[in-house]
């Protein structure tokens, strides 16, 4: 067995790490096996176009074939994973058509339940999604923990709709958007202007104004939308990142708010 091929590389990080971590925390093997590879692709550890040999992966973790099998399938569902036929399992291309379709998925279902949960927010809801917000502004290395914080916020806003099937899928979502955002996150250069959008949000939610909390919602989802498709079609990485930073500078200064 070629034993260079399973060492998955993103600077220091390796496959060996990412099992490591996931043995650490999780109770069952298909969990952490599942959390594990989806991690690794979410932070490009496992790039686009890589194929998954399920005898590798089973001997990385120290576990049998079948959790593997079981964790592929189910990142299949996620959109993460494509299966081939002779090839098997290949992590799932980057595509500018997935994150438009995403994107209009996240808004219908983003602003429902938004819709859903505002009669039922509390205080207490408020004051925990800011206390995220400001957690999020004392990190220093944010790529890494991104994907979790900004779920955590909007998960706290939509969590009274009391809507557990909806919620899930509109995670499932925010985990295809992370893909992309958190391997262009620096380049893209929005942190800053991201936060103050969180934040006027949030504000709108607090003064009960319903319709303005879903225009920003939706101008938000919309305008990460055509940041990262700008950011996939331009072949140029330098030029792609200063129009996604255009982007975001028009959409302040124009009325179109930029969020994450």
């Amino acid at each position: 067995m070629n034993r260079v091929w399973i060492l998955y590389k993103i600077g220091a990080m390796e496959m060996q790490e990412v099992a490591a971590r996931a043995a650490r925390y999780h109770k069952t093997t298909q969990a952490m096996v599942t959390d594990g590879l989806r991690e690794a692709i979410l932070t490009g550890a496992l790039r686009a176009g890589r194929q998954l040999k399920q005898e590798e992966i089973a001997e990385q973790f120290g576990v049998s074939r079948i959790p593997v099998r079981e964790a592929l399938r189910q990142l299949e569902g996620e959109g993460l994973v494509v299966f081939y036929p002779r090839r098997g399992a290949v992590v799932a291309e980057l595509s500018s058509q997935e994150v438009q379709e995403t994107c209009e998925m996240r808004v219908a279902l983003e602003t429902l339940a938004l819709r859903l949960a505002m009669p039922d927010l509390t205080q207490q809801d408020l004051q925990r999604a800011g206390e995220v917000l400001d957690h999020i502004d004392r990190q220093e290395d944010l790529i890494g923990q991104w994907s979790e914080l900004n779920w955590r916020f909007h998960a706290v806003l939509y969590a009274p709709s009391n809507r557990p099937r909806l919620l899930g899928v509109i995670k499932q979502l925010h985990a295809k958007c992370d893909r992309y955002l958190r391997l262009h996150f620096s380049a893209m250069d929005y942190r800053e202007k991201g936060q103050s959008e969180h934040r006027q949000i949030l504000d709108r939610c607090e003064q009960r104004d319903l319709e303005g909390a879903v225009r920003l919602l939706t101008e938000h989802i919309d305008t990460v939308s055509r940041m990262l498709t700008a950011y996939l079609e331009d072949g140029d990485p330098e030029a792609s990142a200063r129009q996604a930073r255009e982007l975001i500078d028009q959409s302040l200064t124009g009325g179109t708010n930029a969020v994450l």
